[in-house]
């Protein structure tokens, strides 16, 4: 710019070009007006470069020349190949990569029975603080699922699954803010909480109940009545499964309810629909609490006949007077009705309004003993076309010790395996609150073994507290029962595998450090087997479950390859874990038998020569290099091996292997893929 003055004397600013041949049209210079042609401006700028600050007709006159416009093309075109080409990689990445795995698959499920896990107040009995106090526990063993039974408002006649309120928490336990504070501290380390939920029955000191009793319209059929009277033959045989008949008359109604489990537990009766909305409502209100699944209880038998008619006995020549237990009927009007499904599909769709926020899949599992009626059991996962429940808990693992040998742990995973819909999930149990501890029914010589088993078969497994420390049984005596079941029948008392979780050796094994007094005894093993004293061996129980865990969870494998039968005998059981596209794979050889083993696999060649122990059962074997047509393994051992390969098991084999949803390995891009 240069200063200038005008006519009358004043200064103005004016315009300065350092190129000689450019001056603003407006000082009656020779710069082209805008409908002037190409051809006067290339005769004007012949002899011009272009430059900073060139007007718009200059830069579109160099601008369409072919050394301008064609490296401008190019790259334009360049960028939008690439454009399209990374969103084609894209969609292919995404239509061809399997689904990630949820929550209640990635990680082990625990099982928390709160009565017995840790007493935070010293009264003797578990709660929900001392569930939050032991969170630690469960980031040691890389657990992320945790499943806590009954802590609703209850007389406790059946431990809580007896429901005096649905919506509130028993004082023994805590108050509803502990329930939020544990849920909120678990959702801030990553875990997950399942609930139990008990729908067939609620206690006879519901609110409902009471209603029920004195007739109340609203209220009048929420349970299963019919006429009887207090001296008259009951309805029919049904029969509770804690035995002697399922109908107990009620002097203020005048007829007798229905109960399948205790005579303070009657059932609802899910053929009215406000039942069945009542349901609904508590489903919404716990999901609506942030609560991460729930564990629908003894759903087989919430729903019964309408015509009330006697079921066929196991033996027609049994009098019908002496039928009193559950396993001398075929319970074809009590369990697995007609409409079951339907409603357990309903439940599922109610709770996956709560599950399309990305991480908050609310997850669904059900429980049914249908013992050898496995293909009941199946009918749980639903059909391709409408989801029930994730899975079904499979308790065939708890018949293990009937027959402890490789030939019968094969047949008891194949039982399940073998009849599985195509690309459900599997899961494995081998203890709970209702049955024995599998280290008192199995032996101890088995726990390490077991583990193994449970946390390398494909699938979700689940672990009753005390399992990953090898817990027994206790001894109760007669005076010492607490269990509603022991008190009818003290064989069947569920107290032994109900005893406190041993922590250390501190008084009452840790669980209670405020007082002397527990629900039930110790057990006086805790001073040697506790979580304490195993987090210091190396070679204990605790240190090869928790290897075991976070291996799972790191090896693809394990958590989502191939399942492949290698061998089975007497003693032995092997399976392979193997990946398409992965350069390493794992063989199992458990042995479950009675006497020490040779196992001979030189006849697959799908594994190399020498093979190395990643982890034993037995910590001094551990390491090892051994040759496939000699595998010695200890009662009881179980050896975890790691080999490379790029050969695989499961093409050659396909009746022998199994996978929920092939996927393959790309290791130049470190994904997997659908193949």
């Amino acid at each position: 710019m240069t200063l200038r003055k005008d006519s009358g004397g004043s200064m103005e600013l004016g315009e300065c070009t350092m190129n000689p041949g450019y001056q603003d049209a407006e000082d009656g210079g020779s710069a082209a007006d805008p409908g002037e042609n190409n051809q006067d401006l290339a005769e004007e700028y012949t002899q011009i470069k272009p430059y900073a600050g060139m007007p718009k007709e200059v830069l579109l006159l160099y601008s369409s020349q072919a050394r301008y416009r064609v490296p401008r093309e190019i790259l334009f075109w360049l960028i939008v190949g690439c454009t399209l080409a990374l969103v084609a990689l894209t969609v292919t990445v995404i239509a061809l990569s399997p689904r990630c795995l949820s929550w209640w698959q990635a990680s082990p499920v625990y099982q928390v029975y709160p009565r017995s896990f840790r007493d935070s107040d010293g009264d003797g009995v578990g709660d929900l603080k001392g569930i939050q106090e032991q969170l630690h526990h469960f980031e040691y063993l890389n657990i992320k699922s945790v499943w806590i039974s009954p802590f609703y408002r209850s007389p406790m006649k059946d431990f809580g699954y007896d429901v005096e309120d649905f919506r509130a928490i028993d004082p023994i336990f805590g108050t509803m803010l502990d329930f939020e504070e544990l849920l909120a501290e678990m959702h801030n380390k990553g875990m997950k909480l399942i609930m139990d939920f008990i729908p067939n029955h609620t206690s006879d000191q519901h609110r409902w109940f009471n209603l029920s009793r004195t007739g109340d319209p609203h209220y009048k059929d929420y349970y299963v009545w019919t006429d009887c009277n207090a001296t008259a033959p009951k309805p029919n045989n049904w029969v509770s499964i804690f035995g002697n008949s399922s109908w107990t008359y009620d002097d203020l109604r005048g007829q007798c309810y229905l109960h399948q489990f205790l005579k303070e537990q009657p059932d609802l009766n899910f053929r009215n629909p406000h039942v069945r909305q009542e349901i609904i409502d508590i489903i919404h209100f716990w999901l609506g609490k942030g609560v991460d699944g729930l564990r629908m209880d003894a759903v087989k038998h919430i729903l019964e006949a309408e015509h009330l008619r006697n079921e066929p006995q196991v033996d027609p020549k049994q009098p019908p007077e002496d039928v009193t237990t559950e396993w001398e009927l075929y319970h074809d009007y009590t369990t697995s009705q007609l409409g079951l499904h339907d409603m357990l599909r309903e439940w599922r769709a109610e709770m996956d309004i709560y599950g399309r926020e990305p991480g908050r899949y609310r997850f669904m599992v059900t429980e049914s003993y249908d013992y050898h009626e496995v293909e009941k059991t199946m009918m749980y996962y639903g059909t391709p076309q409408v989801k029930e429940s994730d899975f079904p808990f499979n308790f065939y693992l708890m018949d293990l010790p009937q027959n402890p040998s490789g030939m019968w742990v094969k047949h008891l995973v194949h039982l399940w395996m073998g009849n599985m819909p195509k690309g459900q999930w599997p899961n494995w149990v081998v203890g709970n609150h209702d049955g024995s501890r599998i280290a008192s029914s199995a032996g101890q010589i088995y726990v390490r073994v077991i583990n193994m088993l449970l946390l390398t078969l494909p699938g979700t497994p689940t672990t009753y507290y005390g399992e990953e420390i090898g817990m027994e049984n206790i001894n109760v005596t007669d005076s010492q029962i607490q269990d509603p079941a022991g008190k009818y029948n003290s064989s069947a008392s569920r107290d032994p595998q109900r005893s406190p979780m041993q922590w250390s050796d501190d008084i009452n094994a840790g669980f209670n450090t405020k007082s002397n007094i527990t629900w039930l005894p110790v057990h006086p093993d805790y001073r040697s087997v506790n979580v304490e004293v195993q987090k210091k061996e190396p070679g204990s129980v605790l240190a090869q479950y928790r290897f075991l865990s976070t291996l799972r969870q790191s090896e693809l494998p394990l958590h989502r390859g191939w399942f492949c039968y290698v061998h089975a005998d007497a003693n032995v059981f092997s399976y392979l874990r193997e990946l398409e596209g992965l350069g390493r794979a794992f063989l199992m050889v458990l042995n479950f038998g009675k006497e020490s083993a040779i196992t001979d696999l030189s006849s697959i060649r799908e594994l190399p020569d020498q093979l190395k122990v990643l982890m034993s059962t037995k910590h001094v074997n551990s390491g090892k290099v051994l040759q496939k047509s000699h595998i010695p393994t200890e009662v009881g051992e179980g050896l975890l091996i790691q080999y490379s390969t790029h050969t695989r098991f499961n093409p050659t084999h396909p009746d022998q292997c199994s996978v929920s949803e092939k996927a393959c390995y790309l290791s130049a891009v470190d994904i997997l893929y659908k193949c």
